[in-house]
């Protein structure tokens, strides 16, 4: 079995495709850093051992100003126990009973932005793996073709280490809000994916909720009227693909395994 702990920087940034969800296309690839020491972390953002992997802390230039987790009152329009994401300021609000609220950065895509409205959360899952859709495989078959099969749950899975399934009644809307280790995109916006978040808020949130629970995509219009100061926030990514050697082929297999949970349920 290989062990994980000592994987370099560079091999897990090509393992993680990070922008992907299971409605959008593996097109942004891991930012590599220069890890920063434990102490300097700031406080939630720090190494996470989790299912068997030592997930890297986040380096404090990626959680300047308002990107970063933050819990206050919730100015916001929608009811207690909701997610109220907002897609232009680039914010997921974990919305309480009692008026308060965590807040936490997000990146988002040309399709997360295209979600609009109310949807339940319905399903969540702790390093999900993930196929692309028959629509998806028949729509762009030269980008999603070579995934036919699939990415296994673990460090090469586009979700991240945790997942929110989002649906429309019983319907899977095929959007999801999920962990990405590609930390330039939060806060900012991209050609493609879903809802993407640090994987130590997704891990952080994720423990919070319980399914199912209600969770609002907000409209430009209600951006503006609730968060008109940061309507807008970030700048467009510009896309790049991420060839399917880089997930599938030897090297990535090699550094790669299924996670280990404490019991059999992953979520």
């Amino acid at each position: 079995m290989t062990d994980l702990s000592g994987i370099t920087r560079r091999s897990f940034g090509a393992m993680a495709l990070a922008s992907t969800a299971a409605a959008c296309a593996p097109r942004v690839p891991v930012t590599e850093v220069d890890l920063p020491k434990a102490e300097e972390f700031i406080e939630g953002y720090g190494p996470i051992d989790d299912a068997g992997y030592r997930l890297p802390g986040i380096p404090s230039e990626y959680l300047q100003g308002v990107n970063r987790r933050m819990s206050g009152f919730y100015n916001g329009e929608q009811e207690g126990n909701t997610l109220d994401v907002d897609p232009y300021a680039k914010f997921l609000y974990h919305v309480r009973e009692d008026g308060r609220t965590t807040r936490y950065p997000v990146g988002v895509g040309r399709a997360g932005r295209s979600l609009r409205g109310t949807t339940t959360m319905r399903l969540k899952r702790k390093w999900p793996g993930w196929t692309p859709t028959q629509n998806m495989l028949r729509s762009e078959p030269e980008v999603y073709g070579d995934f036919r099969g699939g990415i296994p749950g673990g460090l090469r899975s586009p979700l991240g280490a945790r997942a929110l399934y989002l649906y429309r009644g019983s319907r899977d809307t095929f959007y999801r809000i999920h962990g990405t280790n590609d930390l330039e995109s939060i806060g900012n916006s991209g050609s493609a994916g879903c809802i993407r978040m640090f994987n130590q808020d997704v891990i952080h949130l994720f423990e919070q909720i319980e399914v199912p629970m209600k969770v609002v995509i907000r409209s430009p219009e209600e951006s503006l009227r609730v968060d008109p100061e940061y309507f807008g926030r970030g700048i467009e990514l510009p896309p790049k693909i991420i060839s399917a050697d880089e997930l599938l082929g030897p090297d990535a297999e090699a550094l790669d395994r299924p996670p280990v949970f404490d019991d059999e349920e992953s979520a």
